[in-house]
């Protein structure tokens, strides 16, 4: 591994070694306090974030490293200089850079043209540390994954794209649940099912809630994502079908909910599952410093 930019890149073995370091880490954070002795981190944000800032900025600090925050008062990226020159500066003073953008290509560029290691934080393609917390969450609660079987419903986006990636890189069952119009991107979607088709997984596409039938866990996201400003009336009525509730997780014994977060409560889910029994959320939460630890002291010590 040079960089983290997708889950596609990686192999089933390093997919499973960074789940198994992360494990690892979570368990024994005392054996990686200086892991990234010496060693700075330039974490640089387009977009505001939460999770995302906080855990990288931890977990930087629980390995003994140092982080650099930067958001966009010194001007936009590739707007004051190119997104190539800053990428070259920053590499000759960071050991790392954490990028959360709008455009995945500004990702692309910067690992192309910076030569230290680039982590995805979010880009508009993929979300490959919350996929990573996700996987690593499924792990600790059902152990092998080829036998976990995955359900993503709502609006296909980033992190549906780096579910279904990592999904079929890790040979599991993936169905993806959306109204018409509102589907994964079909580039994304095809390179998936290639994946899966060569690590015995599957992955199937519909609009048809039941097929949450078997299903071990639901996922859900915001119907809005961040920076849409379409109306939430105005998509109401098309998603409204695919609101998790009680009733639905009773109906086909879903074991399972899960949420990237922030959610919406009582949008795409109701407060009784979000805060029931079977819910994932802070476990999530949590285990996304433990899943970017994996992946900086992969790509760092």
């Amino acid at each position: 591994m040079k960089h983290l930019l997708s889950l596609k890149e990686l192999s089933q073995t390093q997919l499973l070694a960074l789940l198994e370091l992360a494990k690892k880490i979570k368990a024994a954070p005392e054996e990686y306090r200086t892991a990234l002795d010496g060693k700075s981190v330039v974490m640089l944000f387009e977009k505001p974030s939460l999770r995302t800032r906080v855990s990288f900025d931890i977990g930087i600090n629980k390995l003994g490293g140092h982080c650099v925050y930067m958001d966009q008062q010194n001007g936009a990226l590739g707007k004051r200089e190119s997104v190539a020159d800053f990428a070259g500066n920053i590499s000759q003073w960071a050991d790392g850079i954490v990028a959360r953008t709008f455009s995945h290509v500004t990702i692309e560029e910067l690992a192309e043209y910076g030569s230290v290691p680039v982590i995805n934080a979010l880009s508009d393609l993929y979300h490959p540390c919350q996929a990573l917390a996700d996987f690593l969450t499924l792990y600790e609660n059902e152990g092998d994954l080829k036998h976990v079987k995955l359900a993503y419903m709502g609006d296909g986006n980033n992190v549906t794209h780096s579910l279904m990636l990592g999904a079929a890189v890790l040979g599991m069952q993936m169905t993806v649940i959306c109204p018409e119009g509102h589907f994964p991107d079909g580039f994304v979607v095809t390179q998936a099912q290639q994946l899966a088709a060569a690590h015995g997984g599957s992955l199937l596409l519909t609009s048809d809630v039941a097929a949450l039938e078997e299903v071990d866990a639901v996922y859900t996201d915001t119907w809005i994502s961040m920076g849409d400003n379409t109306k939430l009336s105005d998509i109401a009525a098309k998603f409204g079908q695919y609101q998790v509730t009680r009733e639905m997780m009773d109906k086909y014994q879903v074991k399972y909910f899960m949420h990237c977060l922030p959610a919406h409560r009582g949008v795409e889910v109701t407060d009784e599952v979000m805060d029931g029994a079977g819910s994932l959320i802070l476990q999530q939460a949590q285990n996304r410093m433990h899943a970017q630890n994996a992946v900086l002291v992969t790509l760092l010590s």
